[in-house]
């Protein structure tokens, strides 16, 4: 078991078998020493634990709960990362995160859920896992997910 295979067990996660593409699409492509995800969505075991819109409110998907949703959808693109290069110990560092959280109108909090999947890489990868990253609010995801994470990672 490789380093990366290390700490996430020992953050008491399971890397998941990368998601299908639910469109037309490929969940990884690597061009040159950068591997490029399309947005993963935060499935478990193939469902999404919640849809909708997240705010404060009744009805709405609670930030904090939002927040862990991205950090899974952050191990799901690990996981298509590792479907196509085999073997996460060859991630030199996370480059980029991309997270989209389908908002509340009122709702400004975007960094607060978008820092569930920078948390759960820095927690993984350490230094290498301090990335730039843009924290987007949109107004409907695929599926009626809360949130959507893009990675951009350098391999060796």
């Amino acid at each position: 078991m490789g380093t990366v295979a290390d700490r996430i067990a020992q953050l008491g996660l399971t890397l998941p078998t990368a998601a299908p593409p639910v469109a037309t699409y490929v969940p990884a492509v690597q061009a040159g020493k950068f591997v490029y995800t399309s947005g993963q969505l935060p499935f478990v075991s193939g469902a999404l634990p919640a849809t909708g819109k997240v705010g404060v409110g009744d009805g709405l998907v609670d930030p904090i709960d939002a927040a862990g949703y991205a950090g899974t959808a952050a191990l799901n693109a690990l996981a298509a990362i590792e479907a196509l290069i085999g073997d996460l110990d060859q991630i030199v560092r996370v480059v980029k995160v991309v997270g989209y959280v389908a908002s509340d109108p009122g709702f400004t909090g975007q960094p607060q859920v978008v820092n569930g999947a920078s948390d759960l890489l820095g927690s993984i990868f350490g230094d290498a896992g301090v990335h730039a990253r843009s924290a987007v609010g949109v107004a409907v995801l695929p599926l009626d997910a809360p949130v959507e994470v893009e990675l951009l990672v350098e391999v060796r």
